[in-house]
């Protein structure tokens, strides 16, 4: 039995959230991007930027808390009071239809614990109307651990140290910030809107308030030309923050994306996929920091490029120069094989019928159009954004 009550529940809700919030509850802040003029990014482009007012915030967080207690009350009056991730998962698949129900119940079915604030960059609501904002999650929501959001390095630069400790103290705890390059070479090339040095400066405020900064950063975002510029002012600008992770995200570009005019126009080259492992590699070899490097995301070649520095600096850059000393016909199979779901990491490959399986693949793309392997993985990758 669902009520009508639960059935009329709705909140604001924005388009994306970082993969590592993927159970978290979502509540909009704030409506698209203050800058917009990313080179790579096509999420916000024609959306204006609004900041919500903290009240209709607050009233969405109502809402959820709506949504929250119906469900657990269903739970006991359908005699499932201590199994509410049953009941949770159930209404999560049935109601197709609203976003705002799917995600409070995959949130509760998770455990409820953490909360993401929507949408580019939160930080830069009012400093009172966001620790009002987190303060009324928090009451609202007790049992959340965890509250974060997307914030931009120049506005995280702009913030008094104060003001982001109040924003500690009210309850934010982590920061994601997409760092992308730190070369002001990249960084003006793809009209990033922040140097470097704002970079650093956005980064240690974060750190030195008490807040968890998570940096996220773009292999492939310099092209061939800038790869080297790129690698180097990246690992200096990550060294002199030393965030507390630092996020892969493969660049890649799909016709939706002001970057795709300067890739048919032969401005921007596209590195393969090959050469973006070995510029991971030489990244690699020049980070020294103590942060926890995560690759989770799906536009990654190699996922298990993960673990605590210094500690997994030689098992990364042990598993990236595995890849690259396979013959390229093993790059090829893994290439397809990680795309279309059969590897999960580097060996897998010596799994003898996954092997099989995706070598025969192969065979039959090639014998339909030679040389359109390449092609099918690129295909595949479209369907992952």
């Amino acid at each position: 039995m669902i009520t009508q009550s639960l059935t009329d529940c709705s909140f604001e809700l924005g388009p994306i959230r970082p993969p590592s919030e993927a159970y978290s509850l979502l509540i909009r802040v704030t409506r698209n991007c203050p800058w917009n003029r990313c080179q790579f990014c096509p999420v916000y482009k024609g959306q204006k930027f609004e900041l919500r007012p903290a009240d209709d915030v607050i009233k969405d967080i109502e809402a959820a808390k709506a949504v929250s207690d119906e469900i657990k009350e269903l739970a006991w009056k359908m005699g499932h009071g201590g199994r509410l991730r049953d009941v949770a998962a159930t209404i999560y698949t049935r109601y197709q239809h609203n976003d705002c129900i799917r995600n409070v119940s995959l949130w509760l079915w998770a455990g409820g614990e953490s909360a993401f604030l929507q949408d580019a960059n939160t930080l830069i609501m009012r400093t009172p109307d966001l620790v009002r904002v987190i303060s009324v999650l928090k009451k609202t929501f007790p049992e959340l651990n965890r509250i974060t959001s997307y914030a931009r390095s120049k506005t995280a630069a702009k913030k008094s140290l104060e003001e982001l400790k109040e924003l500690k103290n009210a309850g934010l705890s982590r920061l994601h910030i997409g760092m992308e390059s730190g070369s002001n070479l990249v960084l003006s090339y793809m009209e990033k809107g922040v140097t470097a040095e704002e970079h650093i400066t956005g980064g240690k405020n974060v750190k030195e308030a008490g807040i968890s900064l998570c940096e996220y950063v773009m292999p492939g975002l310099g092209g061939r030309k800038m790869s080297s510029d790129h690698i180097i002012g990246t690992a200096k600008v990550l060294n002199d923050i030393d965030p507390d992770y630092i996020r892969l995200r493969t660049l890649h570009v799909r016709d939706n994306m002001p970057l795709w005019s300067k890739v048919k126009a032969g401005d921007f080259e596209l590195q393969t996929e090959d050469e973006v492992v070995e510029e991971i590699g030489k990244l690699i070899e020049k980070l020294e920091v103590t942060s926890q490097l995560k690759s989770d995301h799906i536009l990654n070649l190699l996922p298990e490029l993960e673990g605590k520095f210094p500690e997994a600096k030689s098992s990364c850059l042990s598993t990236i120069n595995r890849y690259l000393a396979l013959p390229p016909q093993e790059r090829l199979n893994f290439r397809l094989g990680r795309r279309a779901g059969h590897y999960e990491k580097l060996d897998d490959l010596y799994d003898t019928y996954k092997y099989q399986k995706v070598d025969e693949a192969i065979k039959r793309i090639a014998s339909e159009a030679p040389d359109s392997v390449d092609e099918v993985i690129l295909q595949i990758k479209e369907s992952f954004i």
